[in-house]
C-alpha cells in the first residue's frame, strides 16, 4: 500500500469522510491532495524544508504555510506561494526553522492559534470511531479533543513533535496524532534500510566488525532503529544491543518498530546532553544562523557492573548523515 492509500484507509476506519490535515513534510500527503482533495478540508504546512507545490494546486485557497523569518523554511514557503496563489502564509518572527528544530515546543501559543483561526474557516466532520488509540493499515494513532478531525503527521526530527501545540489544539478539534512506520523521518529511513545496495553495505560493515558471541553492541544515534533491527537478525540474540538517541520520538518509534518487528536483544536509551557536565543546555533556534545538530553521547549499557572483562564493546555511529564504524576505546567501553 502507498501513504496515500493507508491515510484513505484510515480516514474510512474512524468515520472520517472529510479532515483538516497538518505536516511538516508535504510529501506525506501529495497524493492524497492529488487525488482526494474534497476529503481535506484546511491543509497546513508547519515550517516545511522542502515543498513541491504542484499537488496543491487545486487546493491551494485552503493551504496555510508557516515558516520561520529566515532560513530555509522561509525560502520554501516563498517560492511556493508563488505558485499557489490563494494560499496563505503565518511568518514565525525572529525565528529561523530548521530540519531538526522543535518548533512546536519553541513557538507553540502561535502555531496553535495561527491554525485554530485557519481551519475554523473549513469544514470537516467528527470522527466516528469510539477507540482512543490503535493502529490501522500501519498507521498508528492516537485521538485526542473534540470538534472537526485534524490530522498531524509527524514531523522529520522536533524532538518534541506536536505535544506542545496539541492542548491548545484539542479545544477545537478532535486531534488525531499520527506515526509509524509509513510516514515522516521513519518512512525514510525505513525504505533506505530496505534498498539491497544499503543493506550490502550494512552486512560488510558488521562483517568488519566480527563481533563475537556476548560483546556489547552501541548504536549512537539510533534514530528510528532500522539497522540495529537488521543488525538483531543478524546477530541472532548473540550480542546485547543497546540504541542510544537524544531523540525522544525516535526511541519511542524504534522501540514500537522493534516490538513489531520481533527484534530480540535489544535495549533503547534517551541520552541529552543536557545532563552531561559541562555542555550547554540546548537554547530555541531563535536570532541565530544554523548550527549542527547536537551529537549523541556515549554512554555504555557495561558503566554500571565496571569495566567489561574482555569484552569489546562496538559503537556504530552516525554523523551528517554518513555511518561509521570503530571499536569503542577502553575508557569508553568501561563507563563515561
Amino acid at each position: 500500500m502507498t501513504a496515500t492509500e493507508r491515510l484513505l484507509a484510515l480516514l474510512d476506519h474512524l468515520g472520517i469522510d472529510k479532515t483538516h490535515v497538518a505536516t511538516q513534510i508535504p510529501a506525506d500527503i501529495a497524493g492524497l491532495a492529488m487525488q482526494q482533495a474534497e476529503r481535506l478540508g484546511g491543509i497546513v504546512m508547519c515550517t516545511p524544508v522542502r515543498l513541491d507545490p504542484a499537488p496543491f494546486a487545486n487546493a491551494a485557497e485552503r493551504v496555510l504555510m508557516i515558516s520561520g523569518e529566515y532560513g530555509p523554511t522561509f525560502e520554501v514557503c516563498l517560492r511556493a506561494a508563488d505558485r499557489l496563489p490563494g494560499a496563505e502564509r503565518t511568518v514565525l518572527d525572529s525565528y529561523e526553522a530548521l530540519g531538526w528544530s522543535d518548533v512546536g515546543a519553541d513557538r507553540s501559543a502561535e502555531i496553535a492559534a495561527a491554525m485554530t483561526g485557519f481551519l475554523q474557516r473549513y469544514a470537516a466532520d467528527t470522527p466516528r470511531a469510539p477507540a482512543t488509540e490503535g493502529n490501522h493499515a500501519g498507521i498508528s494513532y492516537r485521538i485526542e479533543g473534540q470538534g472537526p478531525a485534524l490530522l498531524l503527521l509527524p514531523f522529520f526530527l522536533a524532538p518534541s513533535q506536536w505535544v506542545p501545540v496539541i492542548p491548545e489544539l484539542a479545544r477545537h478539534f478532535t486531534v488525531v496524532t499520527l506515526g509509524g512506520r509509513h510516514l515522516g523521518g521513519i518512512a525514510a529511513l525505513e525504505d533506505r534500510a530496505s534498498m539491497p545496495t544499503y543493506r550490502a553495505m550494512f552486512r560488510t560493515l558488521i562483517d568488519l566488525i566480527a563481533p563475537k558471541p556476548g560483546e556489547a553492541i552501541l548504536d549512537i544515534g539510533c534514530g528510528a532503529g532500522s539497522l540495529d533491527r537488521l543488525l538483531a537478525q543478524r546477530v541472532g540474540g548473540a550480542n546485547p544491543i543497546t540504541a542510544i538517541d537524544v531523540n525522544p520520538f525516535w526511541l519511542r518509534e524504534a522501540e514500537t518498530l522493534a516490538a513489531e518487528d520481533g527484534a530480540r536483544g535489544m535495549r533503547r536509551r534517551l541520552r541529552d546532553r543536557r545532563d552531561d557536565p559541562g555542555c550547554a543546555a540546548r537554547r530555541p533556534h531563535r536570532h541565530r544562523r544554523a548550527r549542527r545538530r547536537p551529537a549523541a553521547m556515549v554512554e555504555s549499557r557495561a558503566s554500571r557492573a565496571g569495566p567489561p572483562q574482555g569484552d569489546a564493546a562496538t559503537a556504530i555511529g552516525r554523523r551528517e548523515g554518513r555511518r561509521r564504524c570503530q571499536p569503542l576505546p577502553p575508557h569508553a567501553a568501561g563507563g563515561a
